[in-house]
């Protein structure tokens, strides 16, 4: 079976076929450096980790591209609050990034351009849009594209322009000769510091956020690439600005496949700073070792909403565990991937579908049972090396077990239940796996006809 991935753009799923047999160009939308990355930036690099992982695995080679935005209002605005230059406050965010993707086991993309190291090229690329009769100078001096002459534009939102009309929130009162244009070049004001101009034939300013893309994204892989990605937030207006504007001068399709990994939710609700649910990856890591965050990450498909709170987080860290508790038993072999084994392929099938992790992580906790019961070093090492296709399992497993926090009572009166239920339903293959998992964490559990009781070893 080929991988298919879910297309944005057509809606559907659809067989990955690169443009250069055997070569993937990716190009993924990165972070605007202005503050600390949270759990939504999390998100996005694990999602987009696991694809270039997968791959890989399958026998691609992959170019890897995910931009850092290091000019925008944001990071004027805070640059000028911590009385501190551009550069110096986007150097220490992006090695802020390093450090948290470092941490949850995100391989480095091949490249990771500067938004401020290609302005030429934004330029060149707005030039070629004037040219084209698609962009235009306003009496402030920005220039803008015009939505309206570009006759795909709202394809991959699936919105029309009278739908996006109605639901604008642009005034017109900013030189623009539609509310739906957008800025390519932003003409600079003078409580702007210098280092956020550059010099132009528009005149001093910098450029627009959605420019910077197409013009990196062209640059570093070309007119077309064969995945382009980023999380649902960035599908409108930022990627379809960047088809306009890449289409527009090429007329060839900027991407022949579109990714968009779903939102992070706090307890249900939209995570956001105004409610008070706003979790950086550092005040995550801060209560939970970083390969649980990932587990939890990974666990859920990339494009389903992703509901984070303390409990979903805790049932990470125990399930998690039990993969590492079924390693623990035991010295993994050695093992080269056989896909025709039935474990194996159940998970290249999965992941095969559109990066299936759910379902590949369901073969792993079938694998894990299947060590516990035969002891197998093969398999063992087996549930090793597919667990390193999705970046988890590759730490020693008695330094995680003896690294994770002791269970507090709650969670171990909740397992016990588990265990009393599964035994009632005679699956007492589950019954004997929380027993084990409980005793690989110090619990044991004493069984009387008046129940089951639990004291710590000693």
């Amino acid at each position: 079976m080929s991988l298919r991935i879910y297309n944005t753009l057509s809606r559907a799923l659809e067989p990955l076929s690169p443009l250069e047999p055997g070569h993937v160009r990716m190009y993924v939308c990165g972070m605007t450096v202005y503050d600390l990355c949270h759990l939504g930036h999390a998100r996005s690099m694990v999602a987009f980790d696991v694809v270039q992982r997968w791959l890989k695995a399958s026998g691609l080679r992959v170019t890897y591209v995910r931009n850092v935005t290091d000019i925008d209002d944001k990071i004027i605005r805070r640059a000028l609050e911590n009385g501190e230059t551009i550069r110096s406050l986007t150097d220490r965010m992006v090695e802020a990034l390093h450090q948290d993707a470092d941490a949850l086991g995100v391989e480095r993309p091949t490249h990771e351009p500067r938004a401020t190291e290609f302005v030429p090229q934004m330029l060149s690329l707005i030039d070629r849009l004037a040219q084209k009769g698609l962009a235009y100078q306003s009496p402030t001096g920005d220039v803008n594209y015009a939505v309206r002459k570009f006759p795909g534009y709202g394809k991959l939102s699936g919105k029309s322009l009278d739908e996006l009309r109605a639901g604008e929130r642009v005034a017109v009162l900013d030189g623009k000769e539609d509310p739906l244009d957008f800025v390519l070049w932003k003409t600079a004001k003078p409580s702007e510091p210098t280092d956020a101009q550059w010099d132009s034939v528009y005149g001093k300013g910098r450029p627009g956020w959605h420019i910077e893309c197409s013009a990196m994204c062209g640059q570093m892989l070309g007119e077309t690439v064969d995945i382009h990605g980023g999380g649902a937030d960035l599908q409108f207006p930022h990627h379809e600005n960047e088809i306009a504007q890449s289409e527009g001068v090429s007329g060839r399709p900027l991407a022949r496949l579109w990714m968009h990994n779903g939102f992070v939710t706090r307890d249900n609700e939209k995570m956001s700073k105004s409610l008070g649910n706003f979790f950086t990856i550092r005040d995550i890591l801060a209560r939970y070792d970083a390969e649980t965050i990932r587990f939890f990450i990974i666990r859920a498909h990339y494009r389903s909403a992703l509901n984070h709170s303390d409990a979903h987080l805790d049932d990470a860290r125990n399930s998690l565990r039990r993969l590492y508790t079924a390693l623990s038993l035991l010295t993994p072999a050695p093992s080269v991937i056989d896909w025709a084994d039935p474990f194996a392929a159940r998970f290249k099938a999965a992941m095969d579908e559109d990066f299936g992790t759910p379902e590949a992580v369901a073969v792993l906790f079938d694998l894990a049972s299947e060590v516990n019961k035969t002891r197998s070093t093969e398999l063992a090492g087996l549930l090793k090396a597919l667990g390193a296709c999705i970046g988890l399992l590759q730490d020693d497993p008695q330094v995680f077990l003896r690294a994770g926090a002791a269970l507090d009572e709650t969670t171990i009166t909740a397992l016990i239940a588990q265990r009393v239920a599964a035994k009632a339903a005679r699956n007492f293959t589950e019954a004997d796996r929380i027993r084990q998992d409980l005793a690989a964490q110090g619990i044991v559990l004493k069984d009387s006809p008046a129940g089951t009781r639990w004291e710590v070893k000693q």
